[in-house]
């Protein structure tokens, strides 16, 4: 399909407005103050570069910010994201899997920076792990892309049923089901079913700080950061993981794993009060007492232009 006409989503140009109030910064530390100045003025400097690259090429593009994105994208034949992976995400719960997505890290972190400040704080800037440009080789990997020369990876999300009525959004990233209060114990039970009838014979009780499911693509992020593993990329398998268990006894091998895309996971929710975060504080549903929650693999993909690096990562376990 020939590329002409994009939508630009654009992470907000001042993404630090609490840095001036009535004339005086709410930052106290000068050196603070530089690198989140910096950042806006990197991310800045990079909308107006791609916009530049954009304006020389034959397509018709129109720019939005995130912010403003309220509608399902329709009528365009690619999207752009300029920000990172939390731009990218934000823009797939508004794309189905006929519209190609882009992403551009607009502010890599610096590992220089980094390591030079690391004594005073984290100056970690994006990481952009589903991005596959930066203004250092976009307009080459625009035009692999307007000529032909790469195609879109079909990247898994997952799919929510809430009380068997299907939710419309879908998770790129992950999926987290809690109490509303962090502090607070969630009770639940789950089993692994088979869609042609079949079931794992144990469901697996739980007294937990929550569960959480992801993808293939979220299998770097909170996951990882919790002792999961690393999935291929392109892999359509949900890996699970019971955060925080209480005396999980001989269910304890039962509590972190992955289940294939014939399977769905079955949640019985036994807690007043629960709240379903998809992709982080993306999107929110809320559950209580009796609740059940289908997860499985059957949401549309998300065909995503990823760096030929990622989309060959292999599985670290």
């Amino acid at each position: 399909m020939a590329i002409r006409k994009l939508l630009l989503l654009l992470k907000p140009i001042d993404p630090y407005p609490f840095l001036q109030t009535e004339g005086s910064s709410l930052i106290k530390n000068p050196q603070v103050l530089k690198y989140l100045e910096s950042r806006c003025k990197v991310h800045r400097n990079a909308i107006n570069f791609c916009q530049e690259i954009l304006s020389k090429k034959p397509v018709e593009w129109k720019p939005i910010s995130r912010n403003d994105l309220s509608h399902p994208i329709r009528d365009v034949d690619m999207v752009i994201t300029v920000g990172g992976d939390g731009t990218l995400l934000h823009a797939s719960h508004f794309i189905d899997d006929s519209v190609p997505v882009l992403g551009v890290n607009s502010d890599p972190t610096q590992a220089q920076e980094v390591e030079e400040l690391s004594d005073q704080f984290d100056a970690s800037r994006s990481t952009g792990h589903l991005c596959a440009a930066t203004v250092n080789n976009f307009e080459q990997v625009l035009d692999d892309i307007l000529f032909g020369r790469v195609v879109p990876s079909k990247v898994s999300r997952i799919s929510l049923k809430l009380n068997s009525e299907l939710l419309l959004s879908h998770a790129l990233n992950d999926i987290l089901i809690a109490h509303p209060c962090p502090a607070a114990v969630s009770r639940f039970s789950f089993k692994i079913k088979n869609k042609n009838g079949e079931s794992s014979p144990k469901t697996v009780n739980c007294r937990s700080s929550g569960l959480r499911i992801c993808t293939a693509a979220g299998s770097t992020a909170a996951m990882q950061s919790a002792g999961g593993f690393v999935m291929p990329m392109l892999s359509r398998d949900l890996q699970f993981m019971v955060r925080e268990p209480i005396s999980p006894g001989s269910t304890a091998s039962l509590m972190h794993s992955a289940f294939k895309p014939d399977q769905f996971m079955d949640v019985n929710w036994y807690s007043d009060h629960g709240t379903i975060y998809i992709d982080g504080c993306q999107v929110q549903h809320s559950v209580q007492l009796g609740d059940t929650i289908e997860i499985s693999s059957d949401a549309p993909v998300l065909n995503v232009f990823l760096s030929h690096g990622i989309s060959q990562i292999k599985s670290r376990y």
